[in-house]
């Protein structure tokens, strides 16, 4: 249950004024269709972050050693620090004017911007750390839905109420957190 968890918690966060929460509102003021949007975020989500977390449980198998623990916590770290860094969907990222419909262009524009994303890293991250493909990419699909559903359905209204920095620093700690119990559980202090 701890991968499930921590992954849903994890990446909800993270995806607080994250890009593809931006994209998803953009998303929805263009096509003003709510469920083909939520539709095409869960199944791009899914295939994303599956390809994601068997990479991570992959690696983590590969490379056992207290050295890829330190470097999977020094990953988390990292994470932190770029949390706090606040994303903007630059206008070249922007879809272009849809040709395939709502579920259509949500699904190939959310796996596409996701790709190289923090939630992605995350999720790779995760997976080395629990080292189980579905329960993290069960539990990251989960945190993004979470976090970008109320963005289809409520648009620009949650980004003018939402401190977006408030949770950015709520996520970057929380990473923060991950990453010293890892490097600490691999130096054996827990």
């Amino acid at each position: 249950m701890e991968p499930l968890l921590t992954s849903t918690a994890v990446v909800a966060l993270a995806e607080i004024g994250d890009k593809t929460m931006l994209l998803a509102i953009v998303l929805a003021t263009r096509f003003r269709k709510p469920l083909p949007i939520i539709l095409g975020i869960l199944v791009a989500t899914l295939a994303n972050h599956g390809i994601a977390a068997f990479l991570g449980q992959t690696v983590a198998g590969l490379l056992e050693g207290a050295w890829f623990r330190y470097a999977v916590g020094a990953g988390f770290i990292a994470m932190a620090a770029w949390t706090l860094v606040p994303d903007k969907l630059d206008h070249d990222e922007e879809p272009e004017p849809p040709r395939f419909g709502a579920f259509l262009t949500t699904t190939i524009a959310f796996f596409i911007v996701e790709i190289g994303d923090k939630t992605q890293v995350a999720t790779i991250a995760l997976a080395a750390q629990f080292r189980d493909v579905l329960l993290v990419t069960v539990g990251t699909t989960a945190g993004m839905m979470l976090a970008n559903v109320p963005a289809v359905w409520f648009g620009q209204k949650i980004v003018d109420v939402v401190p977006l920095k408030v949770v950015r620093t709520i996520a970057a700690a929380l990473f923060l957190a991950i990453g010293i119990w890892v490097i600490a559980e691999a130096a054996g202090w827990l």
